[in-house]
C-alpha cells in the first residue's frame, strides 16, 4: 500500500513530502532540514525522471560524516540494479555520476549547513539523487552521446519515480545500518567496487580517505586526493 505522499511502503524512520513537477528535491530538503530534522524526505513526481533527497543528522564530524554521499551513491546503484532486467551493467563515476551500460543516467549529491566546519558535528546533512527513467517524446537515440535513460537500457516495465524513490531509500537506510555496524571500510569497499574510470592509468590503487570522504589515487608511490566537499551551492544543483 502506498505511504502518505504516494510512495511505496517505507521504513518508519522517513517522513515523505512529494513536491510537484519541476520541484528540486535537494534544495526543499536544505530548507526543511533545520525544522524537520532527520528522515525528512523531499521526492518529485514525475514520468521521467526520480528525484529525491533526504535530511540525515550525523553523530560524527562533518569530514567524516561525507560517507554518507558514498553510501547514497551505491544505495542508488543497488535499487536500480534491484529493479532493472538482468546483466544491466551499473557502475559509478567520481565524484557521483551514475552510469547504466555505460550511458550516465543519473547523480547524487551532497549538501550541508553553510559554514559547517571540518571538525565539527554538523546539525544535518542531505543527500540527494536524481535519476532519468525516460527521454522526452520524439527523442531520437544518439542525439545525445553520452547519457542513457532507464527506458533505453532495457527495463521492460516502466519503472516510477516513486518506486525508485522507495527503492533506493531502503537500500540507503541498509547502507547507513552497515557503516555503522562494520565501519567506513565497508563504505569503501562498495562504493569502490563500483567506481570506474576509463582514464585511470593502470596499476593505480584506490581508496576513500575515512577523514574528509576524499577519493585517493596512489600509482608509482604518488599520491593525489580528489576532494569531495559539500558547499551551499550544492542545493542548485538541477
Amino acid at each position: 500500500m502506498p505511504r502518505e505522499g504516494g510512495l511505496p511502503e517505507l521504513p518508519s524512520l522517513f517522513r515523505p513530502i512529494a513536491l510537484r513537477e519541476g520541484a528540486d528535491a535537494l534544495a526543499r530538503a536544505v530548507a526543511l532540514a533545520p525544522a524537520r530534522g532527520a528522515g525528512t524526505l523531499a521526492w518529485v513526481g514525475a514520468y521521467a525522471r526520480a528525484e529525491a533527497a533526504v535530511v540525515l543528522e550525523p553523530e560524527m564530524p562533518l569530514g567524516p560524516a561525507r560517507l554518507a554521499f558514498h553510501v547514497a551513491a551505491t544505495a542508488l546503484a543497488d535499487a536500480v540494479v534491484a529493479l532493472g532486467p538482468p546483466e544491466l551493467l551499473v557502475q559509478l563515476r567520481w565524484p557521483g555520476t551514475l552510469l547504466v551500460n555505460r550511458g550516465a543516467c543519473g547523480r547524487i549529491a551532497l549538501a550541508a549547513p553553510p559554514g559547517a566546519a571540518e571538525t565539527a558535528v554538523p546539525e544535518w546533512l542531505v543527500v540527494g539523487m536524481e535519476l532519468c527513467l525516460a527521454f522526452p517524446a520524439g527523442h531520437e537515440p544518439g542525439t545525445d552521446p553520452g547519457r542513457t535513460s532507464l527506458q533505453e537500457e532495457g527495463f521492460e516495465r516502466a519503472v516510477s519515480g516513486a518506486e525508485l524513490t522507495a527503492a533506493w531509500a531502503r537500500h540507503l537506510l541498509a547502507g547507513l545500518d552497515e557503516w555503522q555496524a562494520r565501519g567506513p571500510r565497508r563504505v569503501a569497499e562498495r562504493f569502490l567496487a563500483r567506481l570506474v574510470d576509463e582514464a585511470e592509468a593502470p596499476g593505480t590503487r584506490r581508496g576513500l580517505d575515512p577523514a574528509t570522504g576524499a577519493l585517493v589515487l596512489e600509482r608509482d608511490g604518488a599520491r593525489r586526493h580528489l576532494p569531495l566537499r559539500p558547499a551551499p551551492e550544492d542545493a542548485r544543483w538541477r
